[in-house]
């Protein structure tokens, strides 16, 4: 799925998000995970990669679901992004810190000049 980079259409993508994660067997409380983890990535997207636009695309696979959201805009040093300091929190930075709390793998791949990738997999499980 395409979409433009405006944040009002982040929406969208939480709404097919959690339609997808019911269909296949997710709980509310794993749903709501990964909602909020798509909408931080969605979010880094459209603030950070100065592109038009993103794309979404969902795996679905036997024990769980795999969300990639990719722009072709701006990247960066994924190494350099340090970890937050939780004792003392500032208003924004926590965006991948949420993602990679949230979800069972992250694989995130950077280029200064090709964009960003965030592939994301929550698998299904006991709690799920």
């Amino acid at each position: 799925m395409e979409i433009a980079s405006n944040p009002q259409y982040v929406s969208v993508v939480r709404l097919t998000t959690s339609g997808i994660a019911n269909k296949i067997g997710f709980c509310l409380e794993g749903i709501e995970d990964i909602k909020v983890a798509v909408s931080e990535a969605c979010t880094n997207a459209i603030k950070h990669s100065l592109d038009n636009r993103f794309s979404v695309e969902y795996t679905i696979f036997e024990n769980g679901l795999t969300i990639q959201i990719t722009d072709s805009g701006k990247g960066y040093d994924v190494e350099a992004v340090s970890k937050p300091n939780l004792e003392e929190p500032k208003e924004s930075g926590l965006g991948l810190f949420i993602i990679q709390s949230l979800m069972d793998e992250v694989d995130i791949k950077s280029d200064i000049d090709h964009g960003t990738i965030i592939k994301m997999t929550k698998y299904l499980g006991v709690d799920n």
